[in-house]
């Protein structure tokens, strides 16, 4: 058994939801996160102020697998959750 964390955008957890589904993915767990990375967080103005936000909002997705399944769920989540940018998340994959 592995379990596999994804650190995701916000705005694909519903595709990363639908492809976990796809290759039959019955439980996970979804935590909202925030940090930082490459991505360098952002910057502007607001209301005149200058203002800078470091760390970025994500998702969080955990999910048990049997280690038949890593590589399936591996391949579908990266498929939903890129969008080519930097800070598209990590995967990480650890024994149970």
């Amino acid at each position: 058994m592995k379990k596999i964390e994804m650190i995701i955008r916000p705005e694909r957890i519903d595709h990363v939801k639908d492809a976990l589904a796809q290759v039959g993915v019955r439980g996970l767990t979804v935590t909202e996160a925030i940090g930082c990375g490459n991505q360098k967080g952002k910057s502007g103005t607001y209301r005149g102020a200058a203002y800078s936000l470091e760390l970025l909002p994500k998702i969080r997705v955990e999910v048990i697998a049997e280690d038949r399944e890593v590589e399936k769920i591996i391949d579908a989540v990266c498929d939903a959750a890129a969008t080519g940018e930097v800070g598209d998340g990590k995967i990480f994959v650890s024994p149970v």
